[in-house]
């Protein structure tokens, strides 16, 4: 049986994702926890790596369950969720078609960022939020955030893994960059058809750069539409801590699909 996760975690205790040795990541616990019901190894593939600190809401995974477990969908959630931290839950579990793969069937994926504006960060949000107690203007802020609407060469807004080549596609479309007001400052939401290593932390960086006076928005249209001019990097890489990975959409795209 080919069974699809859905996965919620608190990433701060975690080296983010994916699994990596002598380290403890959200894909190794529950690896972990299905060796132990199915006795024997079972691998577990992503839609996508979260880095440490990151959260989620709506992660997704696949997995094929051994033949001599009968187990129904529905009763993977409980057993799973006894064998793994407060930490993580599996929220749902369906049968899916032999041929889904929670990364490359994906056609998009929303993420949120929180900002917190608050003169003193909230206990609650320790961890959840990036704290920016400077004011920021949000209409400076909702204006960068239009301009990273549609398809760009996002190459400026990334970090490098160290596998690149002449041959990278740095070519994403986002089709959703808004912004919320919300009591304690402000939730930004991204969707798109695929995110490079760190994007959506150096996208909010550079809109919050623009929004504190620091970045013009032309320069921020230099970074989007001339990634090979002067300015080759957008400067700040907003902390883990406010990101989430919201949902993993399936279905048809509304753009040409991008599996990052």
């Amino acid at each position: 049986m080919h069974l699809k996760l859905t996965i919620a975690y608190d990433g701060t205790p975690f080296c983010g994702w994916q699994i990596q040795p002598k380290l403890d990541t959200i894909q190794a616990q529950i690896e972990n926890a299905l060796t132990e019901i199915a006795k024997e190894p079972i691998r577990i593939h992503g839609a996508g790596r979260t880095d440490a600190g990151v959260h989620a809401l709506g992660q997704v995974a696949h997995f094929t369950a051994p033949h001599h477990l009968n187990m129904n969908p529905f009763n993977w959630v409980p057993a799973l969720n006894t064998k793994l931290p407060a930490s993580i839950r599996i929220t749902a579990c369906a049968e899916v078609p032999a041929d889904f793969h929670a990364r490359y069937s994906a056609t998009a994926k929303t993420y949120t960022y929180h900002l917190s504006l608050a003169p003193i960060l909230p206990p609650f949000l320790a961890s959840r939020a990036w704290h920016l107690p400077r004011q920021l203007n949000p209409d400076d802020l909702q204006l960068a955030l239009s301009q990273y609407l549609g398809s760009h060469d996002f190459r400026s807004f990334c970090s490098n893994r160290g596998n690149e080549t002449a041959e990278t596609d740095y070519t994403r479309h986002l089709t959703r960059a808004e912004l919320q007001h919300i009591p304690e400052g402000y939730l930004l939401t991204f969707t798109g058809n695929g995110f490079l290593y760190k994007m959506v932390r150096f996208l909010t960086g550079a809109a919050v750069q623009t929004a504190q006076g620091y970045l013009h928005q032309d320069e921020l249209s230099l970074l989007l539409n001339d990634p090979h001019a002067r300015i080759k990097k957008s400067l700040l890489c907003a902390p883990p801590d406010g990101l989430s990975l919201l949902s993993v959409h399936y279905g048809t795209p509304t753009s040409p699909k991008s599996h990052s």
